[in-house]
């Protein structure tokens, strides 16, 4: 399961146009199958990417 900031979709995208502020940071949680435990992966992701990326990873 991945988790999306709400800070993300709060933000105008007129006034951050062109700027880092168009990008997201997700978090997924992957779990090892030999051991069982859990990492994290942190990936920057562009908003507009955002509903491709999330279908993808289900």
């Amino acid at each position: 399961m991945a988790k999306v900031s709400k800070n993300a979709r709060v933000a105008q995208r007129a006034a951050n146009a062109g700027s880092g502020r168009d990008y997201i940071k997700v978090v997924q949680s992957v779990k090892n199958p030999e051991t069982g435990k859990y990492s994290y992966k942190e990936v920057m992701v562009h908003k507009d990417k955002l509903k491709e990326f999330m279908a993808n990873k289900k």
